[in-house]
């Protein structure tokens, strides 16, 4: 279609527009409440910070002094770099250095709100869209971990996706554990990241193609070449028991990774678990999968993503992630503070909603007049509905029954 024609059409079907754009809108609004008052419910409290920051402030640095960083929205004044937020964490980071003193230890801050990503949008993917998340800052536990998994659950299950919603977690710790005994040192920067990315692809690719990227690379369908980590077989061999090991309850998913990485390595896993039973979180709600990595250098521990499926259990990917970052508060502050969290993609998971035909308990409704001298009652039943916090609405036109049907 050319861009002539989209704008006809545009033009044509305004109210079409208006509707699905208006009821993703909605959707987001939904599930901000419910999402904030679960949050609410378990002891966070609402912080909001500015959409602009100082682009250092992000841990974003600028390449050079005539453009912004890829994948951040930057602009310059007064000779300083400023950018829109590309996440809620980066300026709670700095809240808290700049306000640590007079903090309770651990804090724990919910928020919700617009960020911005510099990037190609996509299906479910946007340059501008909402997070709704919860973080603790001050806990090195592995309970404050479990506890994160376990709110996001939770939020889920107030949002009626309870059953269509899996949070898988690991922890970095297992991976650099493997990495260290096949001798990948942790300066080896651009191995690990290739190694990462290998495993982030086991989903799409399965495991022939996360051996060929951990190996020498990797051809695609269209004849594009990856270039791989360069592991030799017993290194790629390693990596692969780690991926591997992800299978069934989480205890014996734990008893498969001592083997793999070592009791040191997935000891903050078993503290998780045993306080995600404690909390009567079930292994199939939250299992442990090596698979799940995430940023390199963002998370230092413990990672969690949600992964949403339809009612068929076809997978509509992740809703939702976070883990242990405990040295992004400690840029500013330059001494370790541990903090963890969990991000819901708000934008992500209504448009998946919206996809799958979703509906919520609060409407749109609208009461049909069917008598006008009774116009009245029609007012009632439509003020009793949005007294349940139903969205609710009396048709207050002249026209008649058809028209009134098309209306709603």
């Amino acid at each position: 279609m050319s861009s002539s024609e989209s704008h006809r059409v545009a033009a044509e079907k305004p109210r079409g527009f208006i509707d699905r754009f208006g009821e993703v809108a909605r959707a987001e609004e939904h599930i901000v409440r419910a999402v904030g008052a679960v949050y609410e419910r378990w002891g966070f409290e609402r912080l909001e910070t500015p959409a602009i920051e100082y682009t250092g402030a992000l841990g974003k640095f600028l390449p050079d002094t005539d453009r912004p960083n890829e994948g951040v929205f930057s602009f310059q004044d007064d000779e300083k770099w400023l950018s829109l937020r590309y996440d809620l964490t980066a300026p709670l980071a700095r809240f808290v250095a700049e306000n640590f003193d007079a903090l309770p230890k651990p804090y724990r801050r919910w928020a919700a709100g617009p960020v911005w990503r510099n990037e190609k949008p996509g299906p479910g993917r946007f340059r501008e869209f909402w997070q709704c998340d919860a973080d603790t800052v001050g806990s090195a536990s592995p309970a404050a971990d479990a506890e994160m998994i376990a709110m996001a659950c939770a939020a889920y299950e107030a949002l009626g996706l309870g059953p269509q919603v899996e949070i898988k977690f690991s922890s970095r710790r297992v991976l650099d554990a493997v990495l260290e005994r096949i001798g990948v040192p942790t300066d080896a920067f651009a191995i690990r990241l290739v190694v990462l990315r290998a495993i982030d692809k086991f989903d799409r690719l399965g495991l022939a193609g996360v051996e060929a990227l951990l190996g020498a690379g990797r051809k695609d369908e269209s004849g594009d070449f990856t270039k791989g980590a360069g592991l030799d077989r017993a290194q790629a061999k390693a990596v692969l028991d780690l991926v591997g090991a992800g299978a069934g309850s989480r205890a014996e998913t734990l008893a498969r990774l001592v083997v793999v990485a070592g009791e040191t390595a997935i000891a903050e896993l078993r503290e998780a678990n045993a306080s995600l039973a404690a909390l009567g979180v079930a292994d199939a709600r939250a299992p442990i999968d090596p698979t799940i990595v995430r940023g390199l250098e963002y998370y230092t521990g413990a990672v969690f993503e949600a992964q949403l499926t339809d009612a068929s259990g076809r997978g509509m990917g992740s809703v939702g992630g976070g883990g242990r970052y405990d040295g992004l508060v400690s840029r500013f502050r330059g001494e370790p503070v541990p903090a963890t969290g969990f991000s819901i993609g708000v934008s992500r998971l209504a448009a998946a909603l919206q996809a799958q035909g979703a509906s919520h308990s609060d409407g749109p409704v609208v009461v049909l007049v069917m008598d006008r001298e009774r116009a009245a009652d029609s007012l009632a039943m439509a003020a009793d509905l949005r007294n349940a916090g139903i969205r609710a609405e009396a048709y207050l036109g002249g026209a008649g029954m058809k028209a009134q049907l098309k209306y709603a």
